[in-house]
């Protein structure tokens, strides 16, 4: 007999079966949230895996198209690979959790969770989220639970919470805050310029509410919680710690690391690994973990030199950002580039400009296929950092970055009215020691102002870290962090924003959980940070989106026609916008409402598709010229196409001034010929003059 656990939630009831499924999982959850349900589970394997010295966590958001409906489009008619979406809901589930294992912990943990049912009003996303959760909780799995998360939206200024999935999609925030019972420990939001006291009112509301969740899910555990499993230690033998002091001091490994070259670090850490190596070559059990050993050293060093003693390993201060330059145009005959570096993390981004009809469609839990007009996708090439490995396309660690520079920069872009573009970026990582989705934001800002797009304002990204003590008021927050401090640190804690608010957050830590003073003067940091960086180094790079878009951009022209005659311009079969497109070699959209967007390079050739259009889409009166060719010739006459799928006749007797026998005589097929309308005949066709053409001219 399952066991059935409920609480109202935002409104709605949140459900969770335990035992009613998925019982040979160490956990397992299934999850019902209004009517969405989400099958989330937690399963370890019996052993650590050998021969790492990581954590081996895989989290997993399944989108089953059944649940909203749909068959998967496609020859095989089944999911394939996780969309973009399933990737970056999996890292913020990730993200909160992976702090709470245990750090020596190497045991396989996967994290499953699969939407079996969407309703709109309740985002699977949320739902997932909470049931990874849960179903950790109550398994055997070592996990120093619970944690709860809560996504909070805005609209007209007002919080609404875990919001219904229209209400997110338009709403000016999109805020997911996990938390423990003390702290919190995941940041992610998306929003339109939301001011720095706005956002931490809406994070700590989030963090409140998820106090409330945590009480719920030790109510479920206190019931059907099982026995945490006890596991085999991958942790450092403390005697080998001392015996590693004795041949490389602290002096040694402080002066090893204390340097802002990434390269000259490595090489002095290489250097005292074989020097390590030497010395234990008879000890198997200490050479199997000495990487480790000495990462843990160079971590302890770095801690102390930067918490005790306020130095970092580049000699900055606290506060100080890294040398920044700044350039637009490198790259020749692209759309618009931008090159954006900050000590040894240098992004290099493109901008590139489509009509309309290059927009991305994405098909997923939503009820409807969604349009994707603003794409930013971000690379992270192995000699960026030193590294050589053959490129298998984009991890989910470069879909996240791209997302989220991506999700910074939306705020600021002109609507399809004011900019009939679709708009891809593109950051090519050239060089990386520390916050390369920071870096490509800014670039990625430069270049779609060198490109032409009238973006709204300029936006900037900086990250802080955080080293902290034993207690929760020894900490150092630091701007700025390089890699060292990232691998070593507490917190990777990235803001973007304009000088009005933040556009996105993104935080990451490696410990349980933050107070609030740290966040807020992690907030503060980054607001000045981005200042400066915009003052200092962006703006004397460009200052603003340029008036026109580049030489070698397409571009666009727009013109509205009567929807009812869409038709006459497409023609049968798409006749006749085909043999404009033929003709003219530009790019037609046309949508139901009739906006037109003409787009190419060619100035006088997008002049002549758009004459061509509004040729045929116009009433036509008598006395009005017109320019054809000759695609008929009958005894009584020719006929004169002035308009793909527009034609009229010119009689024998309206050809010439003078009397001719035979059409042939005057006209051949082919003919480009300009000639007057006369109105409609007796048949309902248009009838032409070519001999009445100058006297027309002359009136």
């Amino acid at each position: 007999m399952y066991k059935s656990f409920s609480m109202e939630l935002a409104g709605r009831t949140l459900t969770v079966d335990v035992d009613r499924v998925g019982k040979q999982a160490n956990g397992c959850a299934f999850m019902h949230y209004g009517e969405t349900t989400v099958l989330s589970t937690a399963t370890a394997s019996d052993k650590p895996r050998e021969g790492i010295d990581f954590f081996p966590l895989s989290v997993e958001f399944e989108e089953k198209l059944y649940s909203v409906g749909k068959i998967p489009g496609g020859f095989n008619k089944r999911e394939g690979k996780a969309s973009e979406n399933s990737i970056l809901t999996a890292r913020v589930i990730d993200r909160p959790m992976r702090p709470l294992f245990p750090k020596d912990y190497r045991n396989d943990v996967t994290l499953n969770n699969m939407v079996m049912s969407v309703d709109p009003e309740c985002r699977p996303e949320l739902v997932a989220m909470l049931g990874a959760a849960i179903s950790t909780c109550i398994s055997d799995i070592p996990f120093d639970g619970p944690c709860a998360m809560t996504q909070v939206g805005m609209e007209n200024g007002e919080f609404i919470i875990n919001p219904s999935q229209t209400k997110w999609d338009t709403g000016d925030l999109k805020l997911t805050v996990a938390s423990t019972s003390q702290k919190v420990i995941m940041i992610e939001a998306g929003a339109n310029e939301i001011p720095e006291d706005k956002m931490l009112e809406a994070i700590y509301m989030a963090h409140d509410i998820n106090q409330t969740i945590i009480e719920f899910i030790n109510k479920i555990v206190a019931e059907v919680g099982k026995e945490k499993h006890t596991y085999e230690s991958c942790a450092i033998p403390p005697e080998m710690f001392e015996e590693m002091k004795k041949i490389v001091t602290p002096a040694d490994m402080e002066e090893a690391v204390f340097t802002d070259v990434k390269q000259v670090r490595e090489e002095n850490i290489r250097e005292i690994t074989e020097k390590l190596s030497e010395a234990f070559a008879e000890n198997e059990e200490w050479l199997s973990v000495l990487d480790e050993a000495v990462y843990q050293y160079q971590k302890k060093t770095v801690r102390k030199m930067i918490l005790k003693d306020q130095k970092r390993p580049d000699g900055r201060a606290i506060h100080e950002i890294r040398p920044l330059a700044a350039e637009v145009d490198l790259i020749p005959r692209v759309h618009g580039s931008a090159m954006f570096t900050r000590g040894q993390t240098q992004i290099c981004d493109v901008v590139t400009l489509a009509p309309l009809s290059e927009i991305q469609r994405v098909d997923g839990l939503d009820e409807n296929i969604t349009n994707k007009r603003y794409m930013h996708h971000y690379n992270f090439p192995s000699y960026s950092v030193g590294e050589t490995k053959p490129s298998r396309g984009p991890g989910r660690r470069e879909i996240g970055h791209g997302a989220l520079a991506e999700r910074a920069l939306i705020p600021v872009l002109p609507t399809v009215e004011e900019f009939p573009y679709a708009i891809r970026a593109v950051s090519e990582t050239f060089e990386s020691n520390g916050s390369t989705s920071m870096a490509s934001t800014c670039a990625s800002c430069m270049a779609l102002m060198a490109a032409g797009v009238p973006i709204k304002k300029m936006v900037a990204g900086i990250s802080c870290g955080l080293v902290t003590g034993d207690t929760d008021d020894d900490y150092l927050v630091l701007t700025d962090i390089q890699g060292l401090e990232d691998f070593f640190g507490d917190m990777d804690f990235k803001v973007t924003g304009t000088k009005d608010g933040i556009t996105a957050i993104q935080m990451d830590i490696k410990i349980h959980g933050l107070t609030r003073p740290i966040v807020e003067e992690a907030i503060r940091r980054t607001r000045e940070a981005r200042f400066f960086i915009m003052d200092e180094c962006m703006s004397k790079a460009i200052t603003e989106p340029r008036k026109e878009v580049n030489q070698y951009a397409p571009k666009i022209v727009q013109i509205q026609i009567d929807p009812m005659k869409i038709g006459d311009v497409v023609g049968q079969r798409g006749k006749n916008i085909n043999e404009i497109i033929e003709r003219t070699g530009v790019k037609i959209d046309i949508t139901d409402d009739g906006a037109v967007s003409v787009c190419g390079t060619d100035a006088k050739a997008m002049d002549l598709a758009v004459d061509m259009i509004k040729t045929i889409t116009t009433d036509f009166e008598a006395g009005q010229l017109f320019t054809g060719k000759v695609i008929s010739i009958k005894e009584f006459g020719a006929f004169v196409e002035f308009a793909p799928g527009k034609e009229g006749m010119v009689h024998i007797s309206k050809i010439s001034k003078e009397r001719i026998n035979r059409v042939e005589d005057v006209l051949t097929l082919g003919d480009k010929v300009t000639v007057v309308c006369l109105g409609k005949d007796k048949m309902g066709r248009m009838s032409f003059s070519m001999k009445d053409v100058k006297d027309t001219q002359k009136n």
